[in-house]
Parts: C-alpha cells; sequence; structure tokens
C-alpha cells in the first residue's frame, strides 16, 4: 500500500522531525535536512519541507507557502485524556480543550511551526 502523503511547511526540518518522532511515534524515512525530511507513521507518510525546499519555493505571484492554518492530520488514539497529560507534561502546546461530539472526542496540537495535529478518540460503541 502506498501512504497517504501530507506536506507540512515548518520552520525548522530538525526541530520538527525531533518533535513527530520522539512524541507522536513517526519514523524518519528520508532525511534531507535542514531543507527536508519525511516521516511516517502507518499509511501516513509527512512531508516536512523548510524554507530551502522545493515545496516551500514562493508563488508566481510572491506569495510564500507558510506554516500553520487549520487544515490538519488526525491522529487516532486509544486514550486522548492519557495523551494529553503525557504530551502536556513534554510541554507540547495545544489551540483548545477535548471536546467531545457523537462521533468521539478530539483535542488540537501544535507542531514547532504551528501547524495542527488533530488527536482524536472514537466513541465506544
Amino acid at each position: 500500500m502506498t501512504p497517504a502523503s501530507v506536506r507540512y511547511i515548518v520552520n525548522d526540518v530538525a526541530i520538527s522531525v525531533a518533535f513527530y518522532t520522539q512524541h507522536l511515534g513517526f519514523t524518519i524515512e528520508q532525511d534531507a535536512r535542514p531543507a527536508f525530511a519525511s516521516v511516517t507513521r502507518g499509511p501516513l507518510r509527512l512531508l516536512l519541507s523548510g524554507a530551502a525546499s522545493s515545496g516551500a519555493r514562493p508563488m508566481p505571484d510572491g506569495r510564500r507557502p507558510v506554516p500553520g492554518g487549520w487544515n490538519r492530520i488526525l491522529l487516532l488514539v486509544e486514550d486522548l485524556k492519557g495523551e494529553v497529560e503525557r504530551l502536556k507534561g513534554a510541554g507540547l502546546p495545544f489551540r483548545n480543550k477535548i471536546i467531545s461530539g457523537v462521533g468521539g472526542s478530539q483535542i488540537l496540537l501544535e507542531d514547532p511551526s504551528g501547524n495542527v495535529i488533530e488527536l482524536f478518540q472514537p466513541a465506544a460503541h
């Protein structure tokens, strides 16, 4: 199976690699620091593109891709409260508190560049 790829523009590739591998269980697939690295977790391939990468080049009108925003990857977790405690214990920032709905519970974690990761625990059926 070919993994799904998502590109995140990041401020510092090395810091981002450390964040995803140390805190969220990703492994390094390709390492071309300081410009670029790809990390994987299951069928997800995350492309971490720094300022020197082709993915961060300016558009014809001069706009530059930047980190942050609200689009995000979603990582399933079995114990959302436990994961939040663990990640807060590591000093990682969240945009909100855990919210719950009919489908489950979620919270938004920020990577070192301000990109969002949704941690999601499905509702028990």
